[in-house]
């Protein structure tokens, strides 16, 4: 059985400005705390993507570790929001739209984020609260985060 957290962990690329801009966004509407958070590029980030069988080269893609799953892509997203507060779970109805259909989508974001939003030269570190809610890069990077 593969390690998991118990709560679920959001990887993310860590230059991209779109990409943290979503990890803030989450954080301020999650209103449970239940999200954790890692950039891609960070070792705990990587430890968690090899745990999944999934390459360093994810990059190109959020994923959300979750009851000892990972999920990728709109599928990913779509879980996220299904957990945030207010009206924010309606768009899980997106779901039923094919995989393929929803990922293209997802793919040509994906592919003009850095145009589009721009990207920092180093991976983006979180202030105040919202760091408590990062996987340690340490040693103890390893470890399942807690709930608080």
């Amino acid at each position: 059985m593969k390690p998991s957290p118990p709560a679920p962990v959001i990887l993310f690329d860590g230059v991209c400005n779109l990409c943290s801009g979503t990890v803030k966004f989450v954080f301020r509407r999650d209103a449970g705390r239940l999200f954790y958070f890692a950039p891609l590029q960070s070792a705990a980030g990587r430890r968690l993507l090899d745990s999944h069988g999934l390459s360093d080269h994810e990059l190109e893609s959020m994923v959300l570790i979750e009851d000892g799953g990972a999920y990728r892509k709109s599928t990913a997203a779509l879980r996220i929001a299904k957990k945030l507060h207010r009206g924010w779970p309606l768009l899980y109805a997106f779901i039923i739209i094919p995989r393929p259909i929803r990922d293209a989508v997802y793919d040509f974001i994906g592919r003009n984020r850095y145009r589009w939003f721009g990207r920092k030269e180093v991976c983006w570190l979180p202030q105040g609260e919202l760091l408590q809610r990062f996987l340690p890069d340490e040693e103890t990077a390893g470890q399942s985060p807690g709930k608080e």
